[in-house]
């Protein structure tokens, strides 16, 4: 069965993209720890991040890296914290997440929520710095 990552990819479920290409994909968590939190997607269906094929692999953090940069001068933060969880999700995955303490990057917090105009418009403030 298809992850919601893979559905998501394909268009089936609807998502705030940051960016796209042949090998992955960015949009911002639905779900997030803080405002502007993405997620960088392989586009092959794979549990383990450290299973991917090494272009696939190199691809995904290549896209993080240039996501990162571009939360980085969007939104209000002294970092984009970098994890790999891949708990929820059986499809690997990075977060990148926009933050100001430590505490900022703890997973096990009640998450933030926003509305479908305020994630556009956050999607929109990152993608302009592409």
């Amino acid at each position: 069965m298809a992850s919601v990552f893979s559905k998501i990819i394909s268009g089936e479920i609807p998502s705030f993209k940051i960016d796209e290409n042949d090998q992955c994909i960015a949009f911002l968590d639905v779900n997030p720890l803080t405002k502007g939190h993405v997620l960088v997607v392989p586009k092959t269906e794979v549990d383990l991040l450290f299973d991917l094929e090494q272009i696939d692999y190199e691809a995904v953090h290549a896209m993080a890296k240039l996501v990162a940069k571009a939360i980085q001068k969007a939104l209000d933060c002294k970092r984009v914290g970098s994890a790999v969880i891949g708990l929820e999700v059986p499809h690997a995955h990075v977060h990148l997440v926009p933050i100001n303490t430590i505490g900022d990057l703890d997973f096990t917090k009640s998450r933030a929520k926003f509305s479908k105009d305020e994630l556009r418009k956050t999607a929109e403030e990152i993608r302009n710095f592409l």
